[in-house]
């Protein structure tokens, strides 16, 4: 008996040590006395100093360089709103960070100096006078103009700081879009959540837009166990995370605030949601790895926007704690950021996933398309003082089971 209980101890430590080696080979890549918040940092300057930098200097499209994929379908329009792409990609994924206050010396001045580019780039992006004037009208504009809009939904800092001026740019913009009728897919919600916009700044908004989004997702496109088609019919792909479920849960939080529309369909979707992040926390391999499936899938860590989302706005499900989620996510940085290529000479995102892979560029990716990697980087909008920075290191479930440890069974949810 005594020889059973030390192999079983045994067993244990070799599991806990092959974890802590694999984590500091994968999952927390800090070194020296570096943070993972710090890294995560230096990874949010690299990634966004090019866009908000030259926008801020009104040379954004003087200074980026615009990659097609190979195979574009509309090359001349594509390379016009690369630059609205980019920035409001970039904008989105930083904001919640943006929105912060407080925190060491050193991230508080690298957050002034990103607020002040912030403010004089929308200012530039806006303004017809400018040299950085961007392209607001058609069908992708339609895209990355929603993306800029919840951009500012989630920092009201920003909004609350522009002048009344740019102000009026700002909603003369976004406005133009409504000459755009989108596809009847995930882009349905690019109308509501610019609408959405209006209605969180107080602004006269388009009710129908808001609930039609909303409806199609709640009555019609559910298909079960945490996901919902894109449209009329299910892919597999990670729509849910780079547009569907983000987009959601932030439309839903302004609508039931300010209108009490779909007040239902928000408890439906807290089980949903929920259920999606256990499902996207399972396919981080332990290296960082994930399924390369379905279209997009160059917008490398965009993939896990959803996830980010939900640890940010501390919604996570009981079965996932902050820590491994971190760990997680951590894993999945390092995976799609550090491989020789994936950034050009001049700092700015090549086509790929792990480096340059242009192949796997879809038929609308430009260099613009690729920025939508910074939604991982959402949790930094919570203080470096939040559990989901603080707490000890945890494995996640794919560390877990490839070491043997002991991992709850995974379950469907079912709705009826």
């Amino acid at each position: 008996m005594k020889k059973i209980i030390f192999i079983n101890k045994l067993f244990t430590t070799c599991s806990i040590s092959l974890f802590v080696v694999l984590l500091l080979s994968t999952a927390s890549f800090a070194q020296g006395s570096t943070s993972v918040r710090e890294q995560w940092l230096n990874y949010l300057d690299k990634l966004a100093a090019p866009v908000l930098g030259n926008l801020a200097a009104d040379q954004l499209k003087a200074k980026m360089p615009v990659k097609l994929s190979a195979r574009i379908d509309n090359p001349e329009h594509r390379k016009k709103v690369a630059y609205l792409e980019a920035f409001g990609r970039t904008l989105c994924g930083i904001a919640p960070w943006l929105n912060l206050e407080g925190g060491n010396p050193k991230e508080v001045a690298l957050r002034e100096k990103y607020r002040k580019w912030a403010l004089k780039a929308i200012a530039n992006a806006v303004d017809p006078k400018a040299k950085d004037y961007l392209l607001w009208e058609g069908g992708q504009p339609l895209v990355d103009a929603s993306f800029f809009a919840l951009a500012l939904v989630r920092a009201p800092w920003l909004w609350n700081h522009l002048g009344m001026a740019v102000r009026e740019n700002v909603k003369n913009a976004l406005l133009v879009t409504r000459r755009t009728v989108p596809g009847y897919s995930n882009w349905i919600l690019f109308s509501t959540m610019i609408e959405a916009f209006f209605l969180r700044y107080d602004m006269p908004y388009d009710p129908v837009r808001i609930e039609y989004g909303l409806r199609e997702f709640a009555e019609h496109w559910y298909v079960g166990d945490g996901l919902f088609s894109d449209g009329m019919h299910f892919h597999m792909d990670y729509y849910n995370s780079f547009v569907i479920q983000p987009y959601l849960q932030a439309i839903l939080e302004i609508t039931q605030q300010k209108s009490g529309i779909a007040r239902a369909f928000g408890q439906k979707f807290d089980r949903i949601s929920k259920r999606y992040a256990e499902i996207q926390e399972r396919l981080i391999n332990t290296d960082g790895s994930y399924p390369i499936t379905g279209r997009s899938i160059v917008y490398r860590g965009g993939a896990f926007h959803h996830l980010a989302d939900m640890a940010l706005r501390k919604r996570l499900p009981e079965s996932l704690t902050p820590a491994q989620v971190r760990g997680a996510l951590t894993a999945v940085l390092k995976k799609t950021s550090e491989a020789p290529g994936t950034f050009s000479a001049e700092g700015w995102l090549n086509i790929g996933i792990y480096g340059r892979q242009e192949q796997l560029a879809d038929v609308y990716i430009t260099t613009g398309s690729l920025y939508l990697c910074s939604t991982l980087l959402l949790p930094l909008g919570l203080p470096e003082t939040d559990p989901f920075w603080q707490d000890a290191d945890q494995p996640w479930t794919a560390v877990k089971v490839w070491n043997g440890m002991e991992t709850a069974a995974d379950h469907a949810v079912d709705l009826r």
